[in-house]
């Protein structure tokens, strides 16, 4: 045996060997105690979570090499006949008598604290992931040979400026909730953070984190961006960043902020699908300084979490935009199609940049024969076909690729049931005489300049400014077989909202739908998100769903061995399955995540979401 395991039940035997041309390296336990310096490193390998023990080279202590290994120390490492990256987790490790140790290969960087180390093992186990991933986004995206000074941004700061009421309280409680409408100011809350001392600030997106960093500098306060400054946050100052941000190298950390907590982009779709608002909770827990999280509708896990502090009515009200809703009960929904006739008027009549979403990208999402009726499907999954822009249909799976012909009668003649925005496009531009441009996540480059816009939630993140945003068929957002669709519908607003700038600037929210009654609508219309965040409080208490419990979902060629597995634990309730997926529940995170430890992964493929945003 090459490489030692921390866990002794796990050997490696004939798999690895010694690595070519290093042989001679290779020390036993009984040889002079001023070689005998060994590391336990985590290998960045994929299907391993466990680390070994490799011995510090002899040359390496001589010529002072050795004294840059530190906890988090990243390195390259001998491994299954290959060298592979990784991260030393425990140093001065004294090796057994007899046990032959691999050395180190060479020092390849600077790497997260032990600090940063000990909160990834904890999100390691909340999310039920591996070490390693999390330590890949606590790591420097370039290699830094070692830690250097920097020149701290230049300017005055007003260290003595006035303190608001909400920092106050922020102060004092801690862990605090704070309401705000989308119009806020988000450098000047940072800013009262960042005077006091340094601060870790999340933005939803890294280009929100470049305009919050920006400004925070023109104040003469000093901010680094993470990722891409990873260097100069690790030797002090305050870091904004996005998801990755929460992860950061940061020196004294004296508060965490929080903007737009409710928003998507803070969870990892991938797995481990870990979010990034618990991790930062959890750093400031443990370092016991105060967290504010921001939201103009905040979530429930949030509001279950800390002290919500609320502006005063009148103020939260004019921090919204104007919202009209145009109901669309009373008409035909195969005549009419999307552009109702209040909606085209507005399109003609508008000054300044109009926003129109509509999520469903192509010309087509269902197309039915105008001879027989029969609905355009794939014949192998039955499902939808959509049409592409050159009018071929195509299956979501990529299976099938065909002409325009109905299977049943040969007819070549299609009604277009769900329009794409390719097709609205079209519509719109003959409609309003006016250029249409459209934007969907495929949309690359600069986005030119245009009276309309036409696109999926894409374009929210890639137009700056607009007069009017246009939710052309927002009931699929209300709709959606999601338990999180009405907070993700509530996010979309949010965003909008503050495209169009507050009620005296004049812009205009508007959104077409046939349940104007819902609990979104009604919380953005009157500025009052008390109306979605009781009615959804009750429905997911009810339903045992989270903050009121907790929830993952399995799936993959072994996740019934792994579902077999949980169910016999007691406190744990096993769902599905549904669409080879199965929802697994809690009273609440710590105990799921003990339950999912305790079973280990069975061999095959395996997917576990904690907390799935599509469940």
């Amino acid at each position: 045996m090459n490489a030692r395991s921390k866990n002794r039940q796990l050997t490696f035997e004939s798999t690895l060997e010694p690595t070519k041309g290093i042989e001679s390296e290779v020390l036993t336990s009984n040889e002079t105690d001023t070689r005998l310096r060994a590391v336990r490193v985590l290998p960045d390998v994929p299907a391993i979570d466990k680390p070994f023990d490799y011995l510090v080279p002899q040359s390496w202590i001589e010529d002072g090499k050795a004294d840059q290994i530190k906890i988090g120390t990243m390195v390259r490492v001998p491994f299954s006949g290959r060298q592979v990256n990784g991260w030393v987790l425990e140093t001065d490790i004294q090796p057994e008598e007899g046990i032959n140790l691999l050395p180190l290969s060479k020092y390849r960087s600077v790497g997260p604290s032990q600090e940063v180390i000990e909160l990834a093992r904890w999100a390691a186990h909340r999310w039920a992931g591996r070490l390693n991933r999390f330590l890949t986004t606590a790591s420097p995206p370039k290699n830094v040979p070692s830690l250097k000074k920097h020149q701290a941004a230049s300017g005055e700061v007003n260290n003595t400026r006035h303190e608001t009421v909400w920092f106050q309280e922020v102060a004092k409680r801690k862990k605090a909730v704070l309401r705000l409408p989308p119009s806020l100011d988000a450098i000047s809350i940072a800013s009262e953070f960042v005077i006091k001392g340094n601060t870790l600030i999340l933005s939803p997106s890294i280009s929100g984190a470049h305009k919050l960093a920006a400004g925070l500098k023109r104040m003469g306060l000093h901010v680094s961006v993470v990722p891409e400054q990873w260097q100069n946050a690790a030797v002090g100052g305050s870091v904004v960043g996005s998801r990755s941000a929460a992860f950061a190298p940061i020196v004294d950390l004296s508060a965490v902020v929080v903007f737009d907590e409710h928003d998507n982009s803070y969870q990892e779709e991938r797995t481990p699908t870990w979010n990034a608002r618990d991790v930062v909770i959890e750093r400031a827990n443990r370092k016991e300084i105060p967290c504010l999280l921001i939201s103009a509708i905040p979530s429930l896990e949030a509001l279950s979490w800390g002290y919500q502090i609320k502006l005063p009515r009148k103020e939260e009200r004019e921090g919204w935009p104007i919202v009209e809703i145009i109901d669309r009960r009373i008409d035909d929904p195969t005549r009419s199609g999307l552009l109702s006739e209040k909606l085209t008027s507005i399109l003609r009549e508008s000054e300044g940049p109009v926003i129109c979403i509509l999520n469903r990208k192509g010309r087509s999402r269902l197309l039915a024969c105008d001879r027989c009726g029969s609905l355009a499907r794939c014949e192998k999954h039955q499902i939808p076909l959509t049409q592409r822009e050159d009018h071929a249909l195509e299956c979501t799976s990529g299976c099938e690729n065909r002409p325009v012909v109905c299977d049943f009668c040969g007819s070549t003649k299609f009604k277009n049931l769900r329009a794409g925005i390719a097709r609205l496009r079209e519509e719109l531009q003959a409609l309003s005489k006016k250029k249409v441009v459209e934007i969907s996540s495929d949309s690359k480059g600069e986005i030119p300049d245009s009276d309309i816009y036409i696109g999926t939630e894409a374009a929210l993140h890639r137009v700056e400014r607009a007069s009017h945003i246009v939710f052309l068929e927002f009931d699929q957002e209300l709709l959606a077989p999601r338990f999180r669709a009405a907070e993700q519908a509530a996010s979309l607003l949010i965003r909008s909202a503050r495209i169009v700038g507050k009620r005296n600037e004049g812009g205009r929210l508007i959104v077409q739908t046939r349940q104007p009654e819902h609990e979104v609508l009604q919380a953005v219309l009157h500025a009052n998100p008390e109306k979605l965040i009781e009615a959804e409080s009750e429905r997911r208490r009810l339903l045992k769903l989270p903050p009121y419990g907790a929830l993952a979902q399995i799936s993959g060629a072994s996740a019934s061995e792994m579902v077999a597995s949980l169910s016999e634990i007691s406190g744990i309730e096993i769902m599905g399955p549904r669409n080879d997926c199965w929802l697994v529940r809690a009273d609440d995170n710590h105990e799921l995540s003990k339950a999912i430890s305790s079973v280990g992964r069975p061999k095959g493929k395996i997917r576990v979401e904690i907390d799935p945003r599509r469940a």
